[in-house]
Protein backbone atom coordinates (compact mmCIF):
# COMPACT_ATOMS: atom_id res chain seq x y z
CA UNK A 1 0.00 0.00 0.00
CA UNK A 2 1.08 3.44 -0.86
CA UNK A 3 2.12 5.82 2.03
CA UNK A 4 3.30 9.34 2.31
CA UNK A 5 4.94 10.58 5.61
CA UNK A 6 5.91 13.80 5.93
CA UNK A 7 8.97 15.33 8.60
CA UNK A 8 10.99 18.27 8.27
CA UNK A 9 8.54 21.43 9.41
CA UNK A 10 8.74 23.84 11.57
CA UNK A 11 9.63 27.54 12.36
CA UNK A 12 12.04 30.04 10.72
CA UNK A 13 12.71 33.90 10.67
CA UNK A 14 12.60 35.30 6.73
CA UNK A 15 15.40 34.53 4.71
CA UNK A 16 16.27 30.73 6.22
CA UNK A 17 15.93 27.40 5.62
CA UNK A 18 14.28 24.42 5.88
CA UNK A 19 13.87 20.86 4.04
CA UNK A 20 11.06 18.93 4.36
CA UNK A 21 11.51 14.78 3.51
CA UNK A 22 8.63 12.48 2.52
CA UNK A 23 9.34 8.70 2.89
CA UNK A 24 7.36 7.85 0.21
CA UNK A 25 6.67 3.95 -0.24
CA UNK A 26 5.52 4.81 -3.52
CA UNK A 27 8.79 3.32 -5.28
CA UNK A 28 7.68 -0.16 -4.73
CA UNK A 29 4.52 -0.06 -6.73
CA UNK A 30 5.03 2.10 -9.99
CA UNK A 31 7.79 2.63 -12.03
CA UNK A 32 6.50 5.53 -13.81
CA UNK A 33 4.61 7.90 -11.35
CA UNK A 34 4.37 11.86 -10.16
CA UNK A 35 5.24 13.28 -6.84
CA UNK A 36 4.53 16.61 -5.69
CA UNK A 37 4.50 18.77 -2.93
CA UNK A 38 1.74 20.80 -1.96
CA UNK A 39 1.13 23.47 0.09
CA UNK A 40 -2.22 25.06 1.73
CA UNK A 41 -2.33 28.25 4.22
CA UNK A 42 -5.38 29.53 6.16
CA UNK A 43 -8.48 30.45 3.82
CA UNK A 44 -6.87 28.97 0.67
CA UNK A 45 -6.87 26.58 -1.74
CA UNK A 46 -4.23 24.06 -1.71
CA UNK A 47 -1.48 24.89 -4.85
CA UNK A 48 1.00 23.06 -6.53
CA UNK A 49 5.07 23.93 -5.27
CA UNK A 50 6.82 21.20 -6.87
CA UNK A 51 6.68 18.57 -9.15
CA UNK A 52 9.38 15.84 -10.17
CA UNK A 53 8.98 12.57 -12.72
CA UNK A 54 9.94 9.09 -12.31
CA UNK A 55 12.67 10.17 -15.08
CA UNK A 56 13.64 13.23 -12.78
CA UNK A 57 12.20 16.06 -14.80
CA UNK A 58 11.15 18.79 -12.40
CA UNK A 59 8.57 22.31 -13.01
CA UNK A 60 8.22 24.58 -10.23
CA UNK A 61 5.59 27.31 -9.58
CA UNK A 62 6.17 30.77 -9.98
CA UNK A 63 6.45 31.77 -6.92
CA UNK A 64 9.19 29.34 -5.67
CA UNK A 65 11.51 29.10 -8.55
CA UNK A 66 14.95 29.40 -7.56
CA UNK A 67 14.64 29.14 -3.95
CA UNK A 68 13.19 25.85 -3.34
CA UNK A 69 14.55 23.11 -5.18
CA UNK A 70 12.48 19.23 -5.12
CA UNK A 71 14.75 16.02 -5.69
CA UNK A 72 14.06 12.10 -5.17
CA UNK A 73 16.28 9.41 -3.68
CA UNK A 74 15.00 6.26 -4.98
CA UNK A 75 16.86 3.90 -2.71
CA UNK A 76 16.37 5.73 0.53
CA UNK A 77 12.65 5.94 -0.57
CA UNK A 78 12.41 9.45 -0.17
CA UNK A 79 11.01 12.63 -1.56
CA UNK A 80 12.80 16.22 -0.44
CA UNK A 81 12.05 19.44 -0.83
CA UNK A 82 14.90 22.32 0.07
CA UNK A 83 13.31 25.60 1.14
CA UNK A 84 15.84 28.29 0.59
CA UNK A 85 15.43 32.32 1.50
CA UNK A 86 12.06 31.68 2.68
CA UNK A 87 9.29 34.36 2.82
CA UNK A 88 6.26 35.17 5.26
CA UNK A 89 4.24 34.00 2.52
CA UNK A 90 5.24 30.24 2.24
CA UNK A 91 3.92 29.52 5.40
CA UNK A 92 1.41 26.73 5.22
CA UNK A 93 0.85 22.63 5.71
CA UNK A 94 3.19 21.57 3.40
CA UNK A 95 1.71 17.60 2.15
CA UNK A 96 3.54 15.70 -0.62
CA UNK A 97 1.64 13.76 -2.83
CA UNK A 98 2.12 10.74 -5.46
CA UNK A 99 0.02 9.69 -8.75
CA UNK A 100 0.97 6.75 -10.99
CA UNK A 101 0.79 9.01 -14.20
CA UNK A 102 3.86 9.82 -16.69
CA UNK A 103 2.81 13.73 -17.25
CA UNK A 104 3.26 15.66 -13.82
CA UNK A 105 0.85 18.66 -13.35
CA UNK A 106 0.50 20.77 -10.18
CA UNK A 107 -3.18 19.95 -10.35
CA UNK A 108 -3.77 18.43 -6.58
CA UNK A 109 -7.08 17.03 -8.14
CA UNK A 110 -4.28 14.42 -10.11
CA UNK A 111 -2.78 12.86 -7.55
CA UNK A 112 -4.13 9.48 -5.83
CA UNK A 113 -2.04 9.53 -2.77
CA UNK A 114 -1.15 12.22 -0.19
CA UNK A 115 0.62 12.42 3.22
CA UNK A 116 -0.83 13.89 6.52
CA UNK A 117 1.18 17.42 5.86
CA UNK A 118 4.05 18.95 7.86
CA UNK A 119 3.81 22.73 9.31
CA UNK A 120 6.22 25.17 8.08
CA UNK A 121 5.63 28.95 9.81
CA UNK A 122 8.36 31.74 8.24
CA UNK A 123 7.64 34.84 10.50
CA UNK A 124 9.11 38.00 9.48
Amino acid sequence: QVQLVESGGGSVQAGGSLRLSCAAFVYYYYSTYCMGWFRQAPGKEREGVATIDSDGSTSYADSVKGRFTISQDNAKNTLYLQMNSLKPEDTAMYYCAAAPRRYCYPDPALYDYWGQGTQVTVSS
